[in-house]
């Protein structure tokens, strides 16, 4: 991980100018998908450390819905967030020149994918799709790759029939996050939902990393009541971005921050990357674009 910050920092170095700009404060977004003292709670480490190394006052920000850091990072009051993909696609989709994304949460298995789970609570007798029609699907954020866009995609594809309530399913409603999809599911108030894991580890901890780990880490959610009825194709990881408009020596430091932090404090990483994994790895835009063009589909 030392050879990784060091190629970061020398890369950066090589290629960019050293600005004089300076910042007065930094401001760290976070993604909706759970209540916002717990998300707060998570990264408070991650906060201290990065006032620490740019020696002015950090903030955290925990918008309601993801669509509150994506406007924030638009608008230049937030200057750094781990994105899903989807959020990314419409951030660069509403301005190009806004954020570049420079990591990526590798899991364990060395990949940097995960994927959309569906699933329903084991006594309500749902194991497939096949047994949802007619019934309540939920979905968690309009922006949440695996929470809507790419179920909104593949589940027709399986289904043969719209997410159009009545269509298929009997009644289909955002739920308005991850954890909230996951508690209604759980307590009976819908019959299924889409949330994220990445598939790896154990059903019964929520997988290694993901929505489900986070509930279950919570205390909220027995997985052994739960049981898995669908699961996506592959989802590409979503980035940490950095405003574009940020000082080279800020994105730099922040970089080699978010690089090294598995190293650093494994319980700090813990927190931030929603579970165990490998780290944050190098990414650049090449790797959304499929996701900005299913982003562009769902636009039209």
């Amino acid at each position: 991980m030392k050879k990784l910050i060091a190629a970061v920092l020398a890369t950066t170095a090589l290629t960019t100018p050293v600005m004089a700009q300076e910042i007065s404060e930094f401001r760290i977004g976070i993604l909706g998908g759970e209540n916002a003292q717990d998300r707060l709670n998570n990264n408070e480490c991650l906060r201290a450390k990065t006032e620490e190394l740019l020696g002015v006052e950090t903030k955290l920000f925990a918008p309601a819905d993801y669509n509150g850091v994506i406007q924030g990072l638009l608008g230049g009051t937030i200057d750094m967030a781990w994105l899903g993909a989807s959020g990314y696609a419409k951030t660069y989709l509403s301005d190009p020149e806004a954020v570049e994304p420079i990591l990526v949460k590798v899991n364990n298995d060395g990949g940097y994918g995960y994927y959309s789970i569906g699933f329903a609570r084991k006594d309500a007798g749902i194991e497939s799709l096949e047994a949802m029609k007619g019934k309540v699907f939920g979905f968690g954020d309009p922006n949440s790759t695996s929470g809507f866009l790419i179920p909104s995609i593949e589940i027709p594809e399986a289904t043969g029939a719209t997410m159009t309530s009545g269509d298929y399913f009997g009644e289909v409603k955002f739920t308005g996050g991850h954890e909230q999809t996951i508690v209604a599911v759980y307590n009976g108030d819908i019959d299924a939902g889409v949330t994220w894991a990445d598939g790896l580890g154990e059903w019964e901890d929520g997988f290694n990393s993901g929505a489900l780990r986070r509930a279950v880490d919570a205390g909220l959610v027995d997985m052994n009541e739960l049981v898995q009825i669908w699961q996506s194709k592959p989802i590409p990881e979503g980035p940490v971005v950095l405003r574009k408009a940020l000082p080279e020596d800020t994105k730099v430091k922040m970089t080699a921050l978010m690089a090294s932090l598995k190293s650093m404090d494994d319980e700090c990483f813990y927190g931030v990357a929603a579970g165990d994994a490998k780290g944050f790895m190098p990414i650049t835009h090449e790797a959304y674009e499929v996701i900005v063009e299913a982003r562009k589909l769902k636009s039209n």
